[in-house]
């Protein structure tokens, strides 16, 4: 009786579009009352899911990013991309794509992506005669590619919840993202041969020259990333930092483009960003560790085991359940309360935690864009100013395109563990 109060109490409150983090605090302080146990066992567990040293890297990615936007870095990333790809039939579409792709790599999330490429993007492919349903939800879509792609922010939280190294996480995603960048890139192309969408001249290797040259202190930051914990030089804590001082140092000294009376702006922004997903991370623990006591992961597992033990089918069921949680629940939300039991059923019928990680993140991804609740597609159609209707139906062909990448990776796990394996070879 008591585990239905919880989960009536966050369903409810879910549906009346409360916050996450706010629907997992009442359920939890709802099932706490009920069953007459002391309340200060929410802050306890706020705290224990809170103090994971890995977690300390958010805000320093976070704020890398931040620092590396208000410096100037998506206009030249999207230079880059337009002289790489804009002399195609709808090259400017494709050029979103790509620098999604770019800018994923150096912000880590896709609401951040969207937020920022979506407001240059979206009115300069309206202006170029692209329909403006099309460009929302092309900048929606392509920016589910960043969070694969490192640093990613989900990838952190998997590596907190679980043990693995953030630094094979993170390689893990690379592959796919960039299949998913491939595959939106082809459905781009298709969709502007079909309808006959422009396309703009080649500005000449000249360009391109000057583009790679501006945007190259930006994606020196990726770089920068992955090497250090390639290398293990520094943990990702450290790779936060060392990115944040040197996004400051480039918007500063080389860029120009980052006015000092900005910085408090963005540290502050930074910090509510930050406080926002770990309170999430705090709330989550609390509704996680209930599910724990009250053991629905090992009922989950029985269930799943007692109805079949083939891999496949296993991980055919594993994607349903988290597409359709995708839908209606934050990324990082649904990773605390289902990574774990999802693990164990994972791992029990054979699969590699590292492949499991990898396509248990992409099916989140791609439930940012996927209605009623998909976050990326609302702030697109914010952005647009459309209706969720149209933009919904533009998207589909993408949303097919990132399903067809899913199965790949879910079915073929060399996709997520051969980059991780070769890099990371002891």
């Amino acid at each position: 009786m008591d585990i239905l109060v919880l989960l009536a109490t966050f369903l409810g409150t879910l549906a009346l579009g409360v916050p996450v983090a706010i629907c997992l605090g009442l359920s939890s302080l709802a099932y706490i009352i009920f069953a007459g146990l002391p309340v200060v066992i929410i802050p306890q567990r706020m705290y224990a899911g809170m103090d994971v040293f890995v977690l300390l890297c958010i805000p320093g990615f976070i704020l890398a990013g931040n620092l590396m936007n208000y410096g100037g870095v998506t206009e030249r990333i999207i230079r880059l991309a337009n002289a790489l790809v804009g002399w195609m039939r709808g090259g400017l579409a494709m050029a979103n794509v790509a620098d999604s792709m770019m800018f994923g790599g150096v912000s880590g999330t896709a609401v951040a992506d969207v937020a920022a490429t979506g407001g240059v993007m979206i009115p300069g492919m309206k202006k170029s005669g692209y329909p403006a349903d099309f460009a929302a939800a092309i900048t929606a879509a392509s920016s589910t590619v960043g969070p694969m792609l490192p640093p990613s922010v989900p990838m952190i939280v998997v590596g907190a919840l679980s043990g693995i190294s953030v630094g094979q996480l993170f390689l893990a995603g690379a592959v796919p993202g960039i299949l998913m960048g491939v595959a939106m890139g082809i459905t781009c192309y298709v969709i502007s041969v079909r309808r006959n969408y422009p396309r703009q001249p080649w500005q000449g290797l000249g360009e391109l020259a000057r583009a790679s040259a501006s945007a190259s202190w930006a994606l020196a930051m990726i770089g920068l990333i992955i090497g250090g914990l390639i290398t293990g030089v520094a943990t990702p804590t450290e790779t936060a930092i060392v990115a944040s001082i040197y996004a400051f140092l480039v918007g500063t000294l080389v860029y120009r483009e980052l006015p000092l009376r900005a910085v408090p702006k963005i540290l502050i922004d930074s910090a509510i960003s930050s406080a926002g997903i770990l309170a999430l991370v705090g709330f989550a623990n609390v509704f996680g560790s209930i599910l724990a006591a009250e053991r629905i992961p090992q009922m989950l597992v029985t269930a799943v085991l007692s109805i079949t033990e083939n891999k496949y089918v296993v991980i055919l069921l594993i994607n349903i359940l988290l597409l359709f949680v995708g839908m209606f629940m934050e990324t990082i939300a649904a990773l605390i309360i289902l990574f774990v039991p999802l693990l164990s059923l994972a791992t029990s019928v054979g699969i590699d935690p590292l492949h499991f990680a990898t396509f248990a993140v992409l099916n989140l991804m791609i439930g940012l864009t996927t209605p009623p609740v998909g976050v990326c597609l609302f702030v697109a159609c914010n952005i647009a100013r459309l209706p969720l209707l149209p933009v919904i139906k533009a998207i589909v062909p993408f949303l097919l395109s990132n399903f067809i990448v899913l199965l790949l990776v879910s079915y073929y796990p060399p996709f997520a563990t051969w980059l991780p394996t070769t890099v990371l070879a002891p």
